[in-house]
Parts: structure tokens; C-alpha cells; sequence
């Protein structure tokens, strides 16, 4: 008695600073999330993807790519932006992101026209450009006074001396250098008296008396900082680089806080279910699953911090779908659990052995999820990368959290015997279901015993290419409603406190000079599709135009066919490698006929979830295609752990022996051993992603239509068509005796010969 009092009060303390650890988490979790930095869709900013062209036709190298992303990075300084991003995408192009960017045009007009240094006359004809100087030739010097200056190395000094040597007998023999020149509004005679002068672009204009070939000096009334600036502008404005804009997207602040704040909201009441659903579950097993999960969630963030990720939507997406298969690793091991405990087994015993035997389904389900998120991270670009990093941290975390954490605290709270023979309180298994082994009681707890799976297989196919039929008619007469990301051209999106009609958008349209392909409104925003990719003039005046007219936030998103082409080449061979990596590794470990298997069951749920897109016209983005890639690793993850017990009961079975019937029973078994599983795991990440849906942000509610999509389909998939496919390639091989591999050795075998030896 006095033992069972201290090990309660030891289960209590020990909860207890479960609790209060769960209680710092939260607390920690406030400032780690705001020291997070974000990205500019849940902040507002600016994001533009420039293609990189050399300025005089000639080939585009990583050299004069680098240079230029050298540039951008100076030039971005001076916006006053805390954490941009500037990433280089294959080997032409630069994409620009200015999360937080207060004035967008200011960003993009400052980005788009690259520093050029120009030598004039006092009549402001060009004389000679940055041609003649070094690349990158500009440094910090003094002039004779021992005042700061810019020191020029020259280049082309045969062509410095005839230039010099002509102005010297100019009647204003004076040589003007000017920084990004502009015909329109610059002029001498005007910045006379400004140049050299803070913020003038006109930097020096210096007496010519002889003609030389030697480096020169830009002396004026600069400040040491002022030079350092100079000598950065000058030396990126000697690169032989122009930027074209290929795609860009701006958002406004106020839409990123409220999409931050929905998003988060959701993702929190998403969590929350998920904890109510495992306690309700697994009762105490659950509890600790849920402490696990708190822990998990906050490694997961704080990795983040540390590689510098940035968070955005579909990072938070990912985060979210990430807890629920997360959980997946504890609802393997407590399925395997109870199970143990239904044969008889003391709670130690079965804990230590679900644990042993559940390890190899959440490696496998794992490593298959891991290969597509890396498949995703190589070949995505801006948002999908994002996700994928995401991914990749939350699958790796999993392992220490859901599968070494859990067991280690559960295995803390069974050492003192107070659970024994509270199995219901523990993991909600009654003590009277618990045969006794030494009576010789046979099992009683059969979940779904009489239930046969596999008996309607034939109508189970009939729907899937029902569905498909039908998604294969809408695709061939409207085809998918496909965004901007995959069609080219312009998304406008305004919200105002004002009712704007169609009919009054259509007139501002027609001022603008603009024909829209599509408009459609919502509560709070109206959204405008351009089937047209428009410069950044034009959408500078579109954004003044509607900022001024209806005092709204405006978003406009430009994809160019360039982009579209990329990301249709890229989406196509992600999910091709991505099929492929799953087919090797699912073959090397199982064999070959699992791998087919599980990939028709991974191609059947793609084409579901685009049939159903077709049907109900929901955009495809770039952001579906990762929800498509999502549903490949989530898929397989569900199949191989139907697979890995499959595997396991036919172990025992002698093969020879092995009729279609018999092993249609044994896939049947299996299926309803893993079923309760399967059930448990598609609540708990189906669960956040319908609260997405719901209370979460409209710019990622295609993508978390294609998961509740997928997760479902990928569910019934595993059951159904996996099996399925997995039986029919298996009916060739049933009664064949396995072929022996030939063993070589050293060793010589003596040769029988009757009458001698034998």
C-alpha cells in the first residue's frame, strides 16, 4: 500500500513539472516567435524576380551574376530594409525580397536601374562611359588636401588620353562625372553649383588642362561615409548587367498582419484539438504525446531561428501538417501497445515490445516523407523551398521529440509499477480485456474482427475511375482554373471599406486601360485578373490609382511567361523524381512489388486531387503543386506502415503453401491491425488543416483544399488501392519457391564416387 502511495505521488510530482514545463514552453514560445523573421506575405513587402541580361548581348556568366547580386545587396542598404533576402535562381536569375519595405516603388525603381557612371561635357554630351574603367576599380582615396576621395583605375587609357586630350581646348574644358545620368531631368547647368555636393548625381566636374592616361581622383565636398557609398555605386555601376522584371508581387502591411493573425489562430486551435483528440484517445499516453508535441513545436521553431529560416504562409502550413504526422510516430507506437496488451502482456512488457516493433514503420514512413521534401526543396522556388525547409525540420525533430522523448518519459513513469494495473488510465485499455496468459485465455480484443476490407475492392476501383472519368470531362471542356503562377499575367487584389461594384471596376479598368479576364468579389476583397504580365510603371500607377480613388490596400502579383514556363518544367520533374527516389528506397527495402504498389497508389491520389480541382474549379498555384508533393510523402507514409505489417505477417507463412486467398486474408488482417491507426493519424492532421480551410488566410486555402483532398484519398488509397495493386502483382509469384542464392567459398567439395568414397 505504502509503495502504491509513493509511486502516486511520484506519477503527480513528476505530471506536475510536465505541466509547468508545457506552461515555460508558451511563455518562451511569445518572444522566439517574435524574434522570428517573416515573410512578406504575412508583414507586407515587396518581392521581384529580375532575369539578368548582359548589357552588351553576351552570355550571362555566374561572374557577372554574382557582381550583380553584389549590387542589389548595396543598393538594398540604402532602403533601410532589416532582413531581405536576395536569392539566385539557376544561372540567370535574381529573385528580391523586402519583407516590411514601407514605400514598394521606391524599392523597385531603386532596384531595376543599375548604377552607371557616365563622363560628360559642361553641354552634357557623353564622352565616355564606365567602359574605360576597371571592374570594381573604384577605392576610397584622399586628394591633395588630404580630404576624402574616390580613386579611379583606369582601363582603356589610350581612350582616356584622346578624350582628355580633346577637352583640354574646349572652351569649358571641364570633364562632369555623373551617376545613373538621366536625359529627361539632369543637366550641368542646373547642378552646377549642387555637384559634388550629398545626394547630387552629379559628382564631380574637374578642370581638364592636358591630355593623360593615368587614374584619376573625384574630389568634392564628401564625408568618409559619403565616399564609401560613392565607391560601391561607382564600382557596381562599371557592371555590364541590365535587370528585366519577370514576375514581382506586392503586399500591403495590413494584409500581412491579418493573414499572420488568422493563420496563427488557426494553427493554435488546430494544436489544441489535436491535444484533446490524443488525451481522449490515449489518455495518459496521450497527455504525454501532447507535452512531446509542445516541445516539438517549440525545437522546431527555434531551429528555425537558428539556419535563419523565414517564415511564411506555407511555412506555417507546413508546420501545421508537420504536427499532425508528428503525432503519427506515438499513435504507431500506441496502437503497437495496446496490442501487445490484448495478447496478455504486463504493461512493461508490451510497452518495451510495441516500442521494438513499431520502430521500423515510422523510420520508413519518415525517410519516404524526408526524400520528398528534399526533392521539393531542390526544385521549388520562393514559397515552396520555404515549405519544404519547414518540412525537412519537422521530420527530423520527430524523431527526437515524438519517438525518443515520448518513450523516454514513458518509460520514467512505468519504472515505478503505479500504472501496472491501470492500463485504462494509461493508454485506455481495460484491465478485463487483458486475457490471462497463465489460465490459458485466448485473445479478446479483435479490433474490426468481422470486418472485411477488401470485399467490395472491385467498387472501390469503380469510384476512383468514376472520379476520374468525370475530372478528365471538366479538364477537357474548361480546363483547370489556373493562377497566375501557371497562366502569366496579373492578380489585383483590393480591399477597401468601400462597396465597389463590377460595373465601377470595369470603368476604372478602361481608364487604366486595362481589359480583365476575370473579377471576382468576396466579403472583404475583390480580386482582378490581367491576363497580361505588366511592367512596373504600370503597376505603380494601378496601385496609386486605387490607393487614391477608394483609399484601399492593394496586392498585385506579375508572373511572366519566362516564370510560368520554369515552374511548369520544375513542378513536372519534382514530382517525377520525387515517384522515383520513393520507388528505390521502398524497393531496397521491401522489394519491388511493394514500390509499384505504393506508387500507383501515389499516382491515383495525384489524379484524384486533380480531378476533384477540376471539378470544383479551384486555382491551381505553385503552391498546390506542394500540396500535391505534401500528399505524395503523406501517402506513402500511411501505405508503408500498412505495408511494413503486411510484410510482417507474412513472415511466419510458409510461401509454398501461399494461395491468392490466403494472402488476400493476411493483407485483410492487416489492414484491420493498422486500422485504428490509420483513423487516429488522419484525424490528428486532417484536424489543423480543416481549420485552415475555415479560420486561416484565402492565399492558402487552394493548398488546404488539396491536403483535406489528399489526406483523404491518400487514406482510402492505402487501404484500397495499395492492397490492391500490391495483390494482383503477388498472384504471379504465389506457390514459387524462392530461388537460393548461389554461396562461393574457398573450401573444395570432395567428389563422391561410388565404390571408393561412398
Amino acid at each position: 500500500m505504502k509503495k502504491k502511495k509513493t509511486g502516486k505521488k511520484r506519477v503527480v510530482i513528476t505530471s506536475s513539472i510536465l505541466i509547468l514545463l508545457v506552461v515555460l514552453i508558451c511563455f518562451l514560445f511569445i518572444p522566439l516567435f517574435k524574434n522570428l523573421k517573416f515573410g512578406l506575405d504575412l508583414q507586407g513587402g515587396f518581392e521581384v524576380l529580375y532575369k539578368a541580361e548582359s548589357v552588351d548581348g553576351s552570355k550571362m556568366t555566374s561572374e557577372k551574376l554574382t557582381a550583380t547580386y553584389k549590387t542589389l545587396s548595396k543598393r538594398i542598404d540604402s532602403l533601410g530594409v532589416s532582413e531581405p533576402e536576395i536569392i539566385l535562381e539557376g544561372n540567370d536569375k535574381i529573385r528580391v525580397k523586402l519583407a516590411g519595405v514601407s514605400n514598394p516603388e521606391e524599392a523597385r525603381t531603386q532596384l531595376s536601374t543599375v548604377a552607371t557612371l557616365s563622363f560628360r561635357d559642361t553641354d552634357d554630351n557623353l564622352l565616355m562611359s564606365s567602359d574605360v574603367l576597371k571592374a570594381g576599380g573604384a577605392k576610397i582615396g584622399q586628394d591633395s588636401a588630404g580630404n576624402p576621395a574616390v580613386a579611379l583605375s583606369v582601363k582603356d587609357k589610350d581612350k582616356f588620353y584622346e578624350v582628355t586630350n580633346k577637352v583640354k581646348d574646349y572652351e569649358n574644358n571641364m570633364i562632369v562625372i555623373w551617376l545613373d545620368y538621366n536625359e529627361l531631368t539632369d543637366s550641368f547647368a542646373k547642378e552646377k553649383n549642387e555637384c559634388g555636393s550629398s545626394g547630387s548625381r552629379c559628382l564631380s566636374a574637374a578642370t581638364v588642362s592636358q591630355g593623360f592616361a593615368s587614374d584619376v581622383i573625384i574630389q568634392g565636398n564628401f564625408t568618409s561615409e559619403e565616399v564609401s557609398n560613392l565607391v560601391d555605386l561607382i564600382n557596381s555601376g562599371s557592371l555590364p548587367s541590365k535587370l528585366k522584371e519577370i514576375s514581382s508581387t506586392t503586399v500591403g502591411a495590413s494584409f500581412g498582419d491579418q493573414t499572420l493573425q488568422k493563420t496563427l489562430i488557426a494553427g493554435i486551435i488546430g494544436i489544441v484539438a489535436i491535444i484533446i483528440v490524443l488525451v481522449a484517445v490515449y489518455h495518459f499516453a496521450g497527455f504525454v504525446s501532447a507535452v512531446s508535441m509542445m516541445i516539438y513545436t517549440i525545437l522546431v521553431f527555434s531551429i528555425f531561428w537558428v539556419v535563419g529560416g523565414v517564415l511564411t504562409l506555407p511555412g506555417i502550413a507546413a508546420l501545421v501538417l508537420g504536427i499532425g504526422m508528428a503525432v503519427d510516430s506515438n499513435v504507431i507506437t500506441f496502437a503497437r501497445i495496446r496490442e501487445e496488451l490484448w495478447k496478455g502482456k504486463s504493461l512493461k512488457l508490451a510497452f518495451r515490445d510495441g516500442s521494438k516493433q513499431s520502430i521500423s514503420s515510422i523510420i520508413d514512413a519518415n525517410v519516404t516523407t524526408l526524400i520528398v521534401a528534399i526533392i521539393m526543396f531542390i526544385f521549388g522556388e520562393s514559397s515552396i523551398k520555404g515549405f519544404a525547409t519547414m518540412l525537412i525540420i519537422t521530420i527530423v525533430v520527430t524523431m527526437f521529440t515524438m519517438v525518443f522523448l515520448t518513450r523516454l518519459l514513458l518509460k520514467l513513469f512505468l519504472k515505478n509499477d503505479y500504472f501496472e494495473d491501470k492500463t485504462y488510465l494509461f493508454i485506455k485499455v481495460k484491465q478485463k480485456d487483458i486475457p490471462d496468459v497463465s489460465k490459458n485465455e485466448e485473445v479478446k480484443v479483435i479490433p474490426f474482427r468481422n470486418t472485411n476490407f477488401l470485399k467490395h475492392k472491385v467498387l472501390c476501383v469503380m469510384i476512383s475511375v468514376i472520379i476520374a472519368l468525370i475530372g478528365s470531362c471538366f479538364l477537357l471542356t474548361k480546363g483547370f482554373n489556373l493562377g497566375i503562377d501557371y497562366k502569366s499575367g496579373t492578380d489585383i487584389t483590393i480591399a477597401s471599406e468601400e462597396k465597389i461594384s463590377k460595373k465601377k471596376l470595369r470603368s476604372d479598368l478602361e481608364e487604366l486601360k486595362l481589359e480583365e479576364e476575370n473579377i471576382t468579389t468576396s466579403e472583404d476583397e475583390i480580386t482582378i485578373r490581367i491576363d497580361k504580365a505588366l511592367d512596373g510603371d504600370k503597376v505603380k500607377e494601378i496601385n496609386r490609382y486605387f490607393e487614391d480613388k477608394y483609399d484601399a490596400k492593394v496586392n498585385i502579383g506579375v508572373v511572366s511567361n519566362i516564370v510560368k514556363r520554369e515552374l511548369i518544367k520544375n513542378a513536372i520533374l519534382a514530382v517525377l523524381i520525387a515517384l522515383l527516389g520513393i520507388i528505390v528506397y521502398v524497393s531496397i527495402r521491401f522489394k519491388l512489388s511493394y514500390a509499384v504498389a505504393g506508387v500507383v497508389a501515389l499516382i491515383h491520389d495525384v489524379i484524384i486531387v486533380f480531378s476533384l480541382f477540376a471539378i470544383f474549379r479551384l486555382e491551381v498555384s505553385s503552391m498546390f503543386i506542394a500540396a500535391i508533393l505534401a500528399i505524395i510523402g503523406y501517402s506513402i507514409n500511411d501505405t508503408i506502415v500498412s505495408f511494413d505489417r503486411i510484410r510482417e505477417n507474412l513472415r511466419d507463412v510458409d510461401k509454398k503453401k501461399l494461395d491468392f486467398h490466403k494472402l488476400e486474408e493476411i493483407c485483410n488482417i492487416s489492414i484491420r491491425e493498422t486500422f485504428s491507426r490509420t483513423i487516429y493519424t488522419s484525424i490528428t492532421t486532417i484536424l489543423p488543416v480543416l481549420f485552415l480551410i475555415f479560420l486561416g488566410s484565402k492565399e492558402i486555402f487552394p493548398f488546404n483544399m488539396a491536403m483535406l483532398f489528399g489526406l483523404i484519398c491518400g487514406t482510402y488509397s492505402s487501404i484500397y488501392i495499395a492492397t490492391i495493386i500490391f495483390l494482383l502483382l503477388e498472384k504471379h509469384n504465389l506457390g514459387k519457391e524462392k530461388k537460393r542464392k548461389k554461396v562461393y567459398t574457398d573450401e573444395f567439395e570432395e567428389k563422391k564416387i561410388k565404390g571408393i568414397n561412398c
